[in-house]
């Protein structure tokens, strides 16, 4: 009588980077999410460069070289809060988030999984933004990178823990409709775009302390001076940890 063995499950970091490949390939593959995240960061560079519509303080900057560092930071909000909340809410309606737990990659490496398809996709969405960037005529300093790295990251914590919490607290409609309005609505007068400093009334006092703001400032401090403000970092950080608590607390995975 022959005994069947079961075959072990792979390595943790195998099962990790799987997901992690699952989910860049589901975001990118997907038309809705290909527009907010790679189209839409594009346009806005573009349109910004090449038009006048907008009246821009420059700072003594090149267009484009002012320009850039905030579309960056647009794009890291797109992937990382609304393209996460919505895919992680509508996987969490129809039981996929539950099913997954209960597999060998478990919540832990579910969620290591996304937060590395997050970036793995900002990866794609920075290689196409700087191309369009420099074939406007942006030319970073290279030292910059370690900054603009670091810049990412915090944006990445911040903006991925507030896609969780939402995610995991509505319904998968209500995620769709509130993501993208508060990604309007943070675009426009977030402090992303431009700095908060040169937005209007009381909206320069309140977005300098959003993880919006904060993310603008760092990319453009990074891109722009070689060096993230402290003071943008201690916002992020502030954030990250805020949210993360929440998600952790409030997260319902069914």
């Amino acid at each position: 009588m022959s005994v069947q063995t079961v075959p072990a499950a792979a390595p943790a970091v195998r099962r990790i980077a799987a997901q992690a490949s699952f989910e860049a390939r589901a975001i990118l593959r997907n038309g809705e999410q290909l527009l907010v995240t790679i189209v839409l960061p594009v346009l806005v560079l573009v349109g910004l460069v090449r038009t006048s519509f907008v009246d821009l303080d420059t700072q003594g900057y090149t267009r484009i070289d002012f320009v850039t560092p905030g579309v960056l930071a647009l794009a890291v909000m797109s992937t990382a809060f609304t393209s996460q909340a919505i895919a992680t809410a509508f996987d969490r309606r129809n039981g996929v988030l539950r099913l997954l737990a209960t597999t060998p990659l478990g919540r832990t490496g579910l969620l290591a999984g996304k937060v590395l398809g997050v970036l793995a996709v900002e990866v794609v969405q920075v290689i196409v933004i700087a191309g369009t960037a420099l074939a406007l005529g942006w030319r970073p300093e290279l030292g910059a990178l370690p900054a603009v790295v670091g810049a990412g990251l915090l944006g990445t914590a911040a903006f991925t823990a507030l896609a969780l919490l939402l995610a995991g607290t509505l319904r998968a409609e209500g995620v769709l409709a509130v993501a993208n309005l508060v990604l309007v609505l943070l675009t426009v007068g977030g402090g992303v775009l431009l700095p908060a400093a040169q937005l209007a009334g009381p909206l320069a006092h309140v977005a300098v302390l959003l993880p919006s703001g904060a993310l603008g400032e760092a990319m453009r401090g990074a891109l722009l001076h070689g060096s993230v403000p402290a003071f943008s970092v201690v916002i992020l950080l502030g954030w990250t940890a805020a949210l993360g608590a929440g998600a952790a607390r409030l997260f319902r995975w069914h």
